[in-house]
């Protein structure tokens, strides 16, 4: 009897489910952008727990991350791969922005989480674009984080405008502490298609990944307001330095490696969400 009655629900599961699915080319574009999403993550996470051993890794971003892969036999072809697998994220932030397979609305929430997948977009496709430049190697030497932030600084009210850039990259970090800690991110996955164990493993990997990927921002957060309470733009950090401040700090080295293993399993949660994550309606 309990038997039928589990079949039922997970039946009544997978048709609500259905209802507002993606097309599968979609789906399939969505999920091979989180795996590159989750394979970036994974490597700055390797590379970090590497320099936490100190066994010849570092502290880096996804640029460093991009060149590393760039420098292994076959490297270039995989980071052709990522960097095609972020375009397609940033495709399926653009359709969760425009077409809102997820009925969002047009609620002040709704907006609000929809301009956030527009920003998360760009982002992303700011780090495929690096992809394609490191794979060409079409890579400048451009302009650094600490010049771009000081040719804002330079303009009317910019200092006003890193400040809060600062304040809502600090909030963001606790937001995914928050969710990390409150395992809010389950309710994301197609529970009806996973075992048990999976779905519990995943929620344990999420969990500490979030968690890890919350504090990182929040430390690029704290710099860079304080970037504008001083007026110093050589105080701006991007994730190698958040990194790097870490290690800095009493009983660095294990700090480090904590963090270092959260980031690996945040890409590792990015992989179980390709997989798992329905792209319909929540």
């Amino acid at each position: 009897m309990m038997d039928i009655i589990t079949d039922k629900l997970k039946n009544s599961k997978r048709a609500k489910e259905a209802q507002n699915d993606v097309t599968p080319w979609i789906r399939w574009a969505a999920r091979f952008g989180y795996f590159s999403k989750g394979s970036v993550y994974i490597l700055i996470g390797i590379l970090s727990m590497m320099a936490a051993a100190g066994i010849g890794g570092k502290t880096t971003d996804s640029s460093g991350a991009f060149a590393s892969v760039a420098s292994k036999p076959f490297g270039e072809v995989l980071l052709w791969i990522v960097a095609i697998g972020l375009i397609a994220y940033v495709g399926w932030r653009l359709i969760q922005t425009f077409w809102d397979p997820e009925n969002k609305g047009f609620s002040p929430k709704g907006l609000v989480i929809r301009i956030g997948y527009l920003i998360s977009g760009a982002i992303y496709g700011g780090l495929a674009f690096k992809a394609f430049q490191i794979a060409s190697h079409a890579q400048s030497s451009g302009s650094s984080k600490q010049t771009y932030t000081a040719k804002l600084m330079s303009q009317p009210y910019g200092t006003w405008v890193v400040g809060i850039v600062g304040i809502i990259i600090i909030v963001f970090g606790l937001k995914q502490m928050f969710n990390g800690y409150k395992e809010k991110f389950a309710k994301k996955f197609k529970m009806s298609e996973m075992s048990s164990h999976e779905f519990a493993v995943g929620k344990k990997i999420g969990k500490l990944g979030l968690i890890a990927r919350g504090i990182t921002f929040a430390i690029i957060g704290y710099f860079l307001t304080q970037t504008a309470i001083t007026s110093d733009s050589d105080k701006v950090i991007g994730l190698d330095g958040a990194l790097a401040k870490i290690a800095q700090q009493p009983f660095g080295q294990f700090m480090l490696g904590a963090v270092a293993i959260g980031l690996f399993l945040y890409g590792v949660f990015q992989l179980l969400k390709g997989k798992n994550r329905h792209m319909g309606g929540l």
